[in-house]
């Protein structure tokens, strides 16, 4: 690791000198309702306001929105993944089913994305007890690996920067049971549609000041759409001792998944055959493993410390069968009748075509040797990826809820460290796409064509060059957040963060020193904010934050248009990019009422986020492949509402979100297969211009019933609006289509231990895409064997599926 920077010390020094002058406060979470019991007005909500888990406030003194789940609102859904419970709860957010597989699915929240995907530009913040989740080489976060059975709460909170890097958007922390906070234990075993065969088991046990908790999970999905089949499995433990002023916990965890990630398919195939899919194998397979330690110690009468170590390892390999862009070299070459990456992409130099030029798109093997041009086969290739990261790190955290000159006061200062060692192959080989499209480069008579199964590169590195890539990343972070009762009514909330990114990736394989690169990014962010009790359970509140997000060493190595990347493959050249800084104000009201016997809980707020150099990704004219580049402006803003209402028998919710995310800038950006792109392959976007991708309203229902002491019935309905298809970022093609969609569940106790479970997604059988993008329709005809015209390619939503199953506790 590098010297921790001299702002950050700076920062702690700060910290220490108001410490030594004041005295501060931190909520306590109220005892939880009975089972089965609504929750009631003395409940008090807290939520935590920075990554480890110690810093609580009231949610009616915090400056921002916040929307937690508890483990029953996961659990009542019985679902693959913990994305359909925040789909289904969470205002302003939605999912964007990029890949076709529901465990590797985009979040998109208020216009910004957390995704799985590399080559995703992400915006969203994600942390486990403290410890970050979005991997070191392109900040993507894997939801397959998610323990959800031990999730004990799930917040996503904004307009907070003592969340660090990337949280332009907000923070996602999802706080682990562990035995103190769970005894007992459940076994639960599922049946459905497609082959789905889930099942998972927890056990909680404490003895005095020692507590065990284990969890473990397994689905298996053969998929809806051909070639799409999941498996997963996961771990997780948690050890832990405490007395009455101190707490530690050990906690390891593991995961694996192999996935199948088709991705969208041509609008045409998709008419003749809804599971219709593309060129294949696409293929992503998953391993983590961690390593924790998080304590707690009382210091002083209300005052606190919080900390943790990790270790973390993270390993994907990534298998992708595209077609190809290939042709025979011109015999203005000095390679007639060889193979060749097609160079209309790459426009006329100023010079002309001349003979240099042509000879860069020769395809070589690595030994330099070329093929003949087989003017009869269909060229494909087999892309494949390998990321290895192992990550340390550690946080160190102070809070105190002892008044401050008479004056309720919560405070929370910390400093986080997270270093990443980083290594990543990608290698792209010769073969050829059979009538079922698949790509095979090897074996069989058919594939005879010269260079089959070897790795390719072109003579000038244009668009085809294997990587050996190594990076390490070095994260540092400090924070100060306070919160002041300035009176009984009014609360006032002010913080500020640094953040540090030191970010170096090295060429191993000695051909491409030009991903040598050292970057540091540094940014100072502010918060400040204001709460007010109306009286009758309503506050408003209103505030203002800064963050940024630095490059990840995906995007610093894939910033070159005239060297695109195989955005899940492979890396080149860059030009530096800079590092996003976002600016968000929010206002809003919320309140809490006793009705009906029960609890209303409601509230409508404001957002807007302006980012200042915001990341995108564009795509280039050679399949598959793209590069990322700055943009001058973006801004996201909207409106978020929601009610909730629980009594003894019933809960119902009801959410409604306005998504507005455009472009502030006049330009020019890439995308080739649009059809409306100019002769370069551009199209011109003007300040006002949607961000595609992102679905403009969105209306959430849903809630249960205890129709008798043993049977319960619910049901969930989501609406997304319109969207413009990725790629249409000019705003001049059709969208997609608004769509809704009803899920339905049951439960019934036979005895006091053992519960049957059903349900069915989709019940209506409502055909939609929540994803859409373009493609290169003249290639179509070649692996078709007829001609396409549409080049719209979408990923569809599941049809109607059927789930049971049956869950002991004990």
């Amino acid at each position: 690791m590098k010297n921790i920077p001299a702002g950050l010390l700076a920062l702690l020094c700060t910290t220490c000198s108001t410490l030594a002058c004041s005295a501060h406060a931190l909520a306590a979470e109220p005892d939880p309702a009975p089972d089965g019991a609504p929750p009631t007005l003395s409940d008090i909500i807290v939520v935590g306001v920075t990554p480890l888990p110690g810093a609580n406030v009231p949610l009616d003194k915090v400056p921002a929105a916040a929307t937690t789940l508890s483990a029953d609102d996961l659990a009542r859904l019985h679902s693959v993944s913990i994305l359909d419970g925040m789909a289904q709860r969470m205002p302003g957010l939605a999912l964007s089913d990029t890949q076709g597989n529901a465990l590797f699915q985009d979040v998109r929240y208020h216009g910004f994305t957390v995704s799985p995907l590399q080559g995703t530009p992400q915006g969203i913040a994600v942390y486990q007890n403290g410890v970050r989740l979005n991997e070191a080489f392109g900040d993507t976060v894997n939801w397959d690996l998610a323990p959800e059975v031990a999730i004990d709460r799930l917040t996503l909170a904004t307009n907070n920067p003592a969340y660090g890097l990337n949280a332009l958007g907000g923070a996602v922390t999802l706080e682990m049971k562990n035995g103190f906070t769970f005894q007992g234990a459940n076994a639960e075993l599922l049946g459905g549609s497609n082959g789905r065969i889930q099942g998972s088991a927890e056990f909680g046990w404490q003895s005095g000041a020692f507590s065990l908790y284990l969890a473990a999970e397994a689905e298996k999905d053969d998929g809806w759409r051909k070639q799409s089949a999941s498996d997963v499995e996961r771990f997780y433990a948690d050890a832990g001792w405490r007395s009455e002023t101190a707490e530690v916990h050990l906690i390891a965890a593991a995961a694996r998944s192999s996935l199948g990630v088709v991705g969208p398919t041509p609008l045409e195939m998709i008419q003749a055959d809804e599971t219709a899919i593309y060129t294949w194998p696409q293929t992503t397979k998953n391993d983590s493993g961690m390593l924790a330690l998080n304590g707690r110690i009382d210091i002083a009468p209300g005052w606190a410390l919080q900390g943790n170590v990790y270790g973390r390892h993270f390993g994907q390999k990534h298998v992708d069968g595209n077609d190809s862009d290939f042709e025979g070299c011109s015999a203005r070459s000095s390679y007639g009748g060889q193979l060749c990456l097609e160079d209309d992409a790459f426009g006329t130099p100023a010079g002309g075509k001349t003979t240099a030029f042509r000879n860069q798109f020769v395809i070589t093997d690595l030994a330099g040797h070329t093929f003949a041009f087989d003017r009869d086969a269909t060229y494909g290739t087999l892309d494949r990826s390998a990321t290895d990261t192992t990550a340390v790190g550690g946080s160190l955290q102070l809070t105190s809820d002892r008044p401050l000159m008479g004056l309720g006061n919560r405070f929370a200062a910390g400093g986080s460290i997270d270093h990443s060692d980083i290594r990543f192959t990608a290698t792209t080989t010769l073969g050829i796409i059979n009538p079922d499209l698949s790509v095979s480069t090897q074996g069989g008579e058919a594939i005879d064509i010269p260079g089959a199964g070897l790795i390719i590169r072109t003579l000038g590195n244009l668009g085809y060059a294997p990587v050996w890539l190594s990076g390490t990343t070095d994260y540092y972070g400090a924070y100060v957040t306070d919160t002041l009762d300035l009176t009984p009514a009014l609360s006032l909330t002010a913080g500020l963060r640094l953040n540090v990114a030191d970010i170096g990736t090295r060429d191993r394989g000695g051909a491409a020193p030009e991903l040598n690169s050292d970057n540091r990014y540094t940014h100072w962010n502010p918060q400040a904010g204001l709460t007010y009790q109306l009286g009758g359970g309503v506050s408003v509140y209103g505030g203002y934050s800064q963050s940024n997000r630095a490059p990840t060493p995906l995007e610093l190595d894939c910033a070159d248009p005239l060297r695109p990347c195989l955005l899940e493959n492979s890396l080149v050249a860059d030009p530096p990019l800079r590092q996003v800084v976002a600016d968000t104000y929010e206002a809003g009201v919320r309140g809490t009422q006793g009705i009906l016997s029960g609890r209303l809980d409601w509230t409508v707020g404001l957002f807007r986020t302006d980012s200042d150099n915001d990341i995108v990704a564009l795509a280039s004219s050679i399949q598959g492949r793209g590069y990322y580049t700055n943009v001058p402006g973006t801004r996201r803003q909207g409106v978020d509402a929601g009610l909730t209402f629980a009594a003894e028998r019933w809960q119902v919710y009801l959410n409604y979100s306005f998504v507005d995310a455009t472009y502030q800038f006049d330009g020019v950006l890439a995308s080739p297969n649009n059809p409306q792109a100019d002769d370069n392959g551009t199209i011109t976007v003007h300040s006002g211009d949607r961000i595609p991708g992102i679905p403009r309203h969105q209306v959430k229902l849903g809630g249960d019933v205890m129709v008798t002491d043993a049977w319960s019935v619910g049901g969930a309905v989501q609406y997304y609006g319109s969207q413009y298809l990725v790629g249409d970022d000019a705003n001049q093609s059709s969208q997609l289509t608004p769509y809704w969609t009803m899920d339905l569940r049951t439960s019934y106790q036979i005895l006091s231990n053992i519960q049957l479970i059903g349900g069915v997604n989709n019940l209506f059988d409502r055909r939609y895409a929540s994803y859409g993008t373009y493609f290169d329709t003249a290639g179509a005809s070649d692996i078709l064997g007829r001609s396409l015209s549409d080049a719209r390619t979408l990923t569809l939503g599941a049809p109607r599926t059927f789930y049971g199953g049956v869950k002991v506790s004990f």
